[in-house]
């Protein structure tokens, strides 16, 4: 995501890096390449001028800070264009003082509305919430199976009904959700093809029946202006209240995320990443804008280990580093954990600089299945004690796995050192670092 776009404001960056002061000349040859960048990004062209218009007068005429070079100091003046641009503020959803309170969920077909739909419902369960979802895309029988699908995976209950009308359902579902003590209902409505009159109707007649405190408007980040274009028609109509942007993590170029909130005059309040149900999180303008300027996301890297960080388990895990006893079996639940986080790619997004690196490596979630391949075809008793692997269980190993001794050989070989490695870590007291030796047992050779 924005790896383009990163590289692009990156090199336009160099334009001021070297010199003694921000003059008009290094800054006009900067903000033409800012400008440049993000028009192929597929931002709104008002956007781009507006951005590259405040950037500039901002940035002429200041001197160099003490201890900042010009290319930081531009880097911040545009760092702070970007958040403003991008909303200033994470924005909450709307509830109702009242239980339950409905988000309506709209959106045209393909947009990732229904898988959507059940992430917040799993989202909101997080949070504390008891959530149900309801059905109202009456006219696809594969979208009601969908969310029912995804229902039972986040075990939150989903209302249907075999009827072709949708005010009906949206109304019903609202009704057992209060006589079941659901404090939120889901609704997952129609979508089309392309913004027509006739979904507009049917949102609107939906959103006078049960009266939303939260109307979430789902647009496909791939698809850029055209997303913008689409969420800009429906607003004018329904007046929604937030925007979600889906599929950030495909062939994105940002234009979308860094357009909307400008066009729309609406903001950003979720974004996802993937498929899996825990790749949804809120919107936050000054980690998106770290993002598109290539520094990372710590914050919400950290945000997402501490969501599987068990205390326990970890006290556990610590001791058996420190007396040498973690084995493959300890190992493999990392593995989990750290595929519960999200994708690899999107992982790795959020450590600064490592987009940079990685640019021309393509990563997908496969990374880690050789390595799992080969543990899991080693027996219980090897898992536990890796010091028996010989040369005849390695050949075992090879075979079961579908690679070869060789492969097998370096992943016993990392897996020691990391062992080194993490004892050395944890002497330092740095606790929940379990993962570190990933990038031992995952390079360059197993990346794909």
């Amino acid at each position: 995501m924005f790896e383009d776009l990163s590289s692009r404001l990156e090199s336009a960056f160099k334009s001021v890096a070297g010199q003694a002061r921000l003059s008009d000349i290094n800054v006009a040859q900067t903000v033409r390449e800012i400008r440049r960048a993000l028009l192929d990004a597929d931002v709104n062209y008002q956007v781009a001028r507006s951005i590259t218009s405040s950037v500039k007068e901002k940035a002429l005429g200041r001197g160099v800070i003490a201890s900042v070079t010009p290319g930081q100091q531009f880097t911040k003046i545009v760092y702070d264009e970007l958040v403003d641009v991008l909303g200033s503020e994470k924005e909450d959803i709307g509830f109702s003082p009242v239980p339950p309170s409905v988000i309506l969920i709209a959106g045209l077909q393909g947009s990732g509305k229904t898988t959507f739909s059940a992430k917040l419902a799993k989202w909101l369960k997080s949070q504390g919430k008891n959530p149900m979802l309801a059905a109202a895309d009456v006219y696809r029988p594969a979208a009601i199976e969908q969310l029912t699908t995804l229902a039972g995976e986040i075990d939150v209950p989903v209302y249907t009904r075999d009827t072709r009308d949708a005010t009906a359902v949206a109304r019903e579902a609202v009704l057992e959700a209060r006589k079941s003590a659901r404090d939120v209902v889901i609704i997952d409505t129609a979508g089309r093809m392309h913004v027509d009159e006739q979904m507009m109707d049917e949102v609107a007649r939906i959103k006078s029946l049960v009266k939303p405190s939260e109307i979430l408007f789902v647009v496909d980040a791939m698809t850029g202006q055209d997303a913008v274009n689409t969420a800009r028609d429906f607003n004018d109509i329904v007046d929604f209240d937030g925007v979600v942007l889906t599929k950030l993590d495909g062939d994105t170029r940002g234009g979308a995320a860094i357009s909307i909130r400008s066009v729309v005059n609406k903001p950003i309040k979720f974004v996802s990443t993937g498929e899996k149900m825990d790749t949804l999180s809120p919107f936050y303008p000054d980690r998106m804008a770290q993002r598109i300027l290539g520094m990372g996301d710590v914050v919400t890297l950290v945000e997402k280990a501490q969501e599987q960080y068990d205390e326990v388990q970890a006290r556990k895990l610590q001791s058996k580093i420190m007396s040498n006893a973690f084995n493959f079996e300890d190992f493999y639940g990392q593995l989990q954990q750290i595929k519960k986080m999200g994708s690899m790619r999107d992982l790795i997004g959020m450590i600064p600089g490592m987009s940079k690196q990685l640019k021309d490596v393509e990563i997908d979630d496969d990374t880690l299945k050789p390595v799992e391949a080969m543990i899991n075809s080693m027996t219980l008793e090897e898992r536990r004690n890796p010091q028996i692997i010989n040369g005849s269980r390695r050949k075992r190993i090879a075979l079961g796995s579908g690679m070869s001794v060789k492969e097998v050989n370096g992943l016993l070989k990392q897996f020691s050192q990391m062992k080194k490695m993490m004892k050395t870590m944890k002497k330092m007291n740095r606790k929940g670092r379990g993962m570190e030796g990933l990038k031992h047992l995952t390079g360059p050779g197993r990346i794909h």
